[in-house]
């Protein structure tokens, strides 16, 4: 990407975190053009264009994507169909269209809804970087920078298409890696999408404890900010991950819950050496494999 302009035309539909983020980053890295942007929010359309994210906005996705290069994709996983329904009567022929959406396989399904069969120059990627922050107003040239981003080649994928997303997000600081659709979704199940269920199960049921708000809550300290630090994201995003991550999450929630039986068998039973262990193994694993967590 140096030395001339890899993108020359941006469209961003969904003027969120993520895409505004890479908008911004693209910017930065003198790796684009021109920047169009939608949303169906319009404050996130005006505090893009008043903050320099997009140059201009469109009335409607297509508006947005009819002259672009490379259309962004960046809404909720369960919005996807929709969105690439109101691009596909504008994209022009040989726009390369991706997507960040936490959950691949859903995606590819959407792709398939709209346009019959997944097209090629469709790339679909999860960049595994954000913060519990959410809005265009968050958005980060930075955000990117030193984390993964994930291809998820498909059957008919162009190869010209992953090239250039993949030259995309390396203009944008980030490692690039491929994988199998189906492997994202479960390897990301394990490490992302139950964890945040877990956290949000937790705050709600301090949150109707009685005293909650007299003596729970103010007498929390650093363990229980750093715990339920993403349970501050957003419930729309996550509601719609889940959705469609279902199985995976569902098969890991099940043995989380019987992981759960266990300890509180120990407990009762005061079988505290039994306990003890299970904290040792779990430290060992974190430990061993803390510098591969990003």
């Amino acid at each position: 990407m140096s030395g001339h302009t890899a993108i020359r035309r941006l469209a961003v539909v969904g003027l969120g975190l993520i895409g505004g983020s890479l908008a911004r980053a693209l910017r930065a890295a003198g790796a684009v053009g021109s920047i169009s942007g939608f949303d169906t929010d319009p404050e996130q359309v005006r505090q893009a264009l008043a903050l320099g994210v997009i140059d201009r906005a469109g009335a409607d996705a297509a508006q947005v994507v009819h002259d672009a290069d490379v259309v962004l994709i960046a809404v909720p996983v369960l919005s996807t169909e929709a969105a690439l329904r109101a691009c596909a009567p504008a994209l022009p022929p040989g726009a390369v269209i991706t997507d960040v959406g936490s959950t691949k396989q859903s995606v590819l399904v959407a792709a398939q809804a709209v346009f019959g069969e997944v097209p090629p120059a469709f790339m679909p990627a999860h960049p595994i970087a954000g913060t519990e922050k959410s809005g265009v107003a968050n958005a980060r040239a930075d955000l990117f920078r030193g984390h993964r981003v994930i291809l998820t080649p498909h059957s008919r994928q162009d190869a010209a298409a992953q090239e250039q997303v993949s030259r995309m997000w390396q203009a944008a600081g980030a490692r690039v890696v491929t994988m199998d659709p189906q492997r994202h979704d479960a390897i990301f199940a394990a490490t992302s999408h139950l964890p945040h269920l877990l956290a949000y199960s937790f705050v709600d049921m301090l949150g109707r404890l009685e005293g909650a708000e007299v003596d729970i809550f103010p007498n929390a300290g650093g363990g229980f900010r750093d715990f339920t630090r993403i349970a501050s994201s957003s419930p729309r995003m996550w509601h719609d991950i889940m959705r469609a991550n279902a199985e995976p999450v569902a098969g890991l929630l099940r043995r989380q819950i019987l992981e759960l039986q266990d300890l509180l068998a120990m407990i009762e039973q005061g079988r505290w050496d039994a306990l003890r262990e299970v904290f040792e193994r779990a430290r060992a694993a974190r430990e061993r494999h803390l510098s591969k967590i990003e």
